[in-house]
């Protein structure tokens, strides 16, 4: 079975969105194709105000945590907002083509409110945007897996 790491920063609060989390995680199990993993890496504090260097350094602190969860056979796809947008089609032979290359697993990689480092977003083998719009990084969530769950139920 094909793993697929949902690799996040900071944890989800709302209980309802857990919930919903969790019911689109066993969905996508049931299809019998993919092992889904969430890995949560604790957010920084932001202090108000905050300068573009102190926002940088928090990114970079996030992302090494977040890199510290990658390792090397991994196809990452980072959730970028300058990313390219996708059909499910594409996502689906997207995610072929990368467990086809004898990937360990699948990782989507999703920023915390200040979004992803610089380095992180390097190591990403495709940046995926779902919007031109921000969304709550929490509520990002429970969209990329309602993604993946239409892509189980066409493959």
């Amino acid at each position: 079975m094909n793993k697929i790491k949902i690799l996040v920063v900071g944890s989800v609060k709302e209980e309802f969105l857990r919930n919903k989390i969790n019911e689109l995680r066993r969905k996508i199990e049931k299809c019998g194709k993919y092992k889904v993993e969430i890995i949560e890496v604790p957010d920084e504090s932001i202090p108000e105000n905050a300068s573009e260097t102190v926002i940088e350094k928090i990114k970079n602190i996030e992302g090494k945590k977040l890199l510290s969860k990658i390792e090397a056979k991994d196809y990452v796809i980072a959730l970028c907002i300058d990313g390219k947008s996708t059909t499910n089609e594409d996502m689906n032979r997207l995610m072929y083509r990368a467990f086809s290359n004898y990937c360990t697993s699948v990782v989507y990689v999703i920023g915390g409110s200040l979004g992803l480092s610089d380095e992180t977003v390097k190591r990403a083998d495709y940046r995926l945007s779902f919007s031109n719009m921000t969304f709550p990084h929490q509520l990002m969530r429970v969209i990329l897996l309602e993604a993946i769950s239409d892509v189980c139920r066409k493959a």
